[in-house]
């Protein structure tokens, strides 16, 4: 898990969209997503940032941008509009979109009928949510260019499969889909308000389960996060608990405390030694007053341990474990560090935040500084996720930082600590 997990989708609303017209129409004639020339299915390579599946995709006739792949956003948004400042966009009515985070709703603009690619995948006539300003700067947490989210549409056209390992989305006309054992087990989904419900159940101390229903959200980059003001069962937290800034939702900062449940059931599959989140009511319980049913959300860090296969037509997914990863060790960071990317190309790194008594904090890092090397390596030739990686390598581990302050140079050394 890394250190600053992002949290984009969870969006209420939704702007209607059109029908996807037989297989056999023109693609010139269509209307929706589609898979042009007629195609039964195709293969989208991905990167993995974060834990966040991004995807190339360009709108209309713009360059090719990085949007965010997320099973927890209804409408396609545009979170940097300068992405699209040379587009001749369609404007029509302001909104407000609310979401996860302690602060105020972001305004946006929607554009209509604009066309959409990605590979050998289509979709014309579509909305667009552009928001007025770049407030949720995603780039700097994500460490490359990030211009927008979208997602449910793409899953409710699709069968779709995710293949962690070897960064790759499958898309498959629904019709053409036939499930097979070797896949991997089927699970019934519930698809609410344009998200994906899976019934889970957690172990939290010895004999002790609880069922949950979660929203299995690609737009998380955690494992799992849980909401304490859930009404409909009780969700006592681990005795030990850290306070942390838990990431970044569409309304700003997630803050809350960070635990560690004995375990999570997935139908066969169980994960041991899970680290949980719980938001505050104030980042996130009290924005689902219609989600009583709710109880939390896995993300990427615990989906990407199997290969994932969404078929929200019939209403199910396909959960096959990747062998080497799905017994691997849930962690969090072991520096008390949280990085920020800057520059042109979102590769000069500067500390944004020091947890209190951590290895880090007794070192002597300060807040601003710039990081220029990690273990003998270039900070500019490593990406947020490898610099992530290389703090949360394992207890006891010696980590050498080399940071900028005020133009002086310092060398920095300091064991790694497991602090959840």
């Amino acid at each position: 898990m890394k250190a600053l997990s992002l949290i984009v989708g969870l969006l209420y609303g939704s702007l209607s969209a059109f029908a996807t017209d037989s297989p056999k129409t023109p693609d010139k004639d269509r209307f929706g997503y589609f898979l042009k020339g007629n195609r039964t299915s195709t293969r989208i390579p991905f990167e993995l940032h974060s834990n966040l599946i991004v995807v190339k995709i360009r709108i209309n006739n713009s360059d090719t941008l990085n949007f965010i792949l997320d099973t927890g956003v209804s409408n396609t948004i545009v979170t940097d509009p300068l992405a699209l400042k040379l587009q001749p966009l369609k404007l029509t009515r302001k909104m407000q979109l609310s979401g996860a985070g302690e602060g105020g709703s972001l305004s946006a603009i929607i554009a209509i009928d604009n066309e959409l690619s990605m590979g050998a995948m289509q979709a014309t006539h579509q909305n667009l949510v552009v928001l007025e300003d770049d407030i949720l700067r995603l780039s700097e947490y994500v460490g490359i260019p990030i211009h927008g989210i979208f997602g449910y549409d793409l899953f409710n056209s699709f069968v779709v499969g995710i293949d962690f390992r070897n960064r790759e989305l499958t898309l498959t006309q629904p019709k053409r889909y036939k499930y097979r054992s070797r896949f991997g087990d089927r699970y019934p989904i519930v698809i609410q308000n344009a998200k994906p419900y899976l019934d889970v159940t957690a172990l939290l101390s010895g004999e002790r389960t609880v069922p949950l229903r979660v929203v299995l959200d690609t737009g998380a980059g955690h494992a799992l996060m849980l909401d304490g003001q859930s009404t409909v069962c009780a969700l006592p937290r681990p005795d030990k608990l850290l306070r942390a800034q838990l990431g970044r939702g569409l309304n700003g900062v997630i803050n809350g405390s960070l635990g560690r449940i004995e375990g999570l059931r997935l139908g066969r599959h169980q994960l041991q030694n899970v680290i949980a989140s719980f938001p505050d009511s104030s980042s996130f319980g009290m924005r689902f007053v219609n989600t009583t049913d709710r109880q939390g959300n896995v993300g990427c860090e615990l989906l990407r341990r199997f290969n994932v296969t969404f078929n929200y037509p019939e209403q199910y997914i396909v959960l096959k474990p990747v062998r080497r990863l799905v017994h691997e060790q849930f962690e969090h960071d072991m520096s008390g560090l949280e990085l920020k990317a800057r520059g042109e190309r979102y590769r000069t790194y500067y500390i944004e935040k020091i947890m209190d008594d951590s290895p880090a904090d007794v070192a002597g890092i300060q807040e601003g500084d710039e990081l220029i090397f990690v273990n003998n390596e270039l900070a500019s030739g490593l990406s947020i996720s490898d610099i992530h990686k290389s703090l949360q390598r394992g207890e006891g581990k010696e980590v050498t930082l080399v940071v900028r302050r005020n133009g002086q140079l310092m060398v920095i050394n300091f064991a790694l600590k497991r602090m959840i």
